[in-house]
């Protein structure tokens, strides 16, 4: 039994077995905070939303640290932009707990280019 646990623990974590389906969960719980929260409001993702900010290829384009700031210190990723966004995130007050915000961030880094 010793020799098959580190076996089976690499088999499911190389093919994404376990933490393929953990992170599948964690990306569907994000989307619906991403919907609950009204982010389309001012975003668009596959189509759906505000065409002014689309999110669509996110993933490829911020880190999940870069992704994080814009939800807690949106007024200071605001004021690194080169130009003034047209609507300001930093007006909209976020609350997330730990769990919610992780959860919004893997959704978000779910979004690369096709």
């Amino acid at each position: 039994m010793r020799r098959f646990l580190p076996v089976a623990v690499a088999v499911l974590l190389g093919t994404g077995g376990w933490l393929g389906a953990q992170d599948s969960r964690q990306i569907e719980a994000g989307r619906k905070i991403y919907e609950s929260q009204g982010c389309a409001k001012c975003h668009m993702v596959g189509g759906r939303g505000n065409r002014i900010s689309p999110l669509d290829g996110v993933g490829d384009r911020l880190s999940a640290v870069d992704i994080r700031r814009w939800l807690t210190h949106t007024a200071q990723m605001e004021d690194a932009l080169p130009k003034a966004p047209a609507i300001k995130m930093s007006t909209r007050k976020y609350n997330f707990n730990d769990a919610d915000l992780a959860a919004l961030v893997a959704y978000l880094r779910s979004l690369k280019e096709k």
